[in-house]
């Protein structure tokens, strides 16, 4: 009586067991470096999506080293002769190995999208994004709160305007007060703009006849970098400003400070070069559009006030 030969030694099986122990090991390696890659983490919303990107980059580890490796094993255990010349062995389909992989990507797609699902639901829960549709009043003084945000943001080409109306502050760099929920209405005087804070892992298009109320909480005091991310014409790379975060003692005697400050330009990267353009300056080869003046605001860009303002 003839045995049947093992299809999978007791060798082979424990050198795949060790295979995909390891293996998990490298992805949960990997998706915890996720936060060093990141800017520092600035926001209550930011843990959540360094989380998610974590467990995504962890997935994706798995998936990819795992391919390679199966890859490599054949070819260097698992190849042919060199003078083989003989055809492969007929197969016609494999049920088993069709329905693995199958439900295998089917199940890491459907986790991804419920840990994705679950984020998105946390962050709504942190500060819901309101729409009020209606062209934004940005040419007039602020005067009152506003309805949903206590600091409007006027996006556009290509410079950016903060306005706190309770205390009657015009600036061009957004102060925020450390571990308190403060909402923004968003607003765009031309074009589609992006508010992006890369700390904040926050980004909130800035819609043309739109007023959109986007909630944070800023939880590390330091300063920050707003961007847009939308491209919004020639100037948008330039279309930056600083975003500081401090106590709130400090948030409120620097609003305390710049209400006493005169009006005057804010910072335009955009309007200075174009004006360098038009004295000859500066040349260009291309066509470009002019840029919105710069704001008067009471802080062109610099977080140092005078105490005695």
């Amino acid at each position: 009586m003839t045995s049947t030969p093992q299809r999978f030694p007791l060798p082979r099986l424990i050198g795949l067991a060790v295979w995909l122990v390891l293996l998990t090991l490298l992805s949960v390696w990997m998706g915890a470096q996720v936060p060093r890659w990141l800017p520092v983490s600035a926001s209550s919303a930011a843990p959540l999506v360094d989380g998610l990107f974590g467990f995504e980059t962890a997935v994706a580890t798995f998936v990819f080293v795992g391919v390679v490796s199966v890859m490599v094993w054949v070819v260097l255990f698992n190849r042919a002769e060199k003078y083989d010349m003989s055809d492969a062995e007929p197969i016609e389909g494999n049920t088993t190995l069709e329905i693995v992989w199958t439900v295998i990507p089917l199940v890491l797609v459907m986790a991804i999208a419920a840990y994705t699902i679950q984020v998105n639901r946390e962050i709504g829960l942190i500060g819901p994004m309101d729409h009020a549709h209606g062209p934004a009043k940005a040419n007039s003084a602020p005067a009152a709160p506003l309805p949903g945000g206590e600091v409007q943001v006027i996006a556009r080409q290509w410079s950016w305007e903060f306005r706190y109306p309770v205390a009657g502050v015009l600036s061009t760099e957004l102060h925020l007060p450390l571990d308190r929920r403060l909402g923004l209405q968003l607003e765009s005087e031309d074009v589609i703009h992006g508010f992006y804070v890369p700390a904040f892992r926050l980004k909130q298009q800035v819609i043309p006849g739109r007023s959109i109320t986007l909630f944070l909480t800023a939880t590390r005091p330091g300063r920050y970098r707003l961007r847009d991310s939308e491209y919004s014409g020639t100037w948008f790379a330039a279309n930056q400003a600083d975003v500081v975060v401090e106590s709130e003692e400090a948030y409120q005697d620097w609003l305390r400070r710049a209400s006493r400050l005169p009006l005057q330009p804010g910072l335009s990267d955009a309007a200075r070069e174009y004006a360098q353009q038009l004295s000859g300056e500066r040349r260009s080869g291309y066509a470009t559009i002019e840029p919105a003046p710069p704001p008067l605001v009471n802080v062109p860009g610099s977080n140092t006030l005078p105490h005695d303002a």
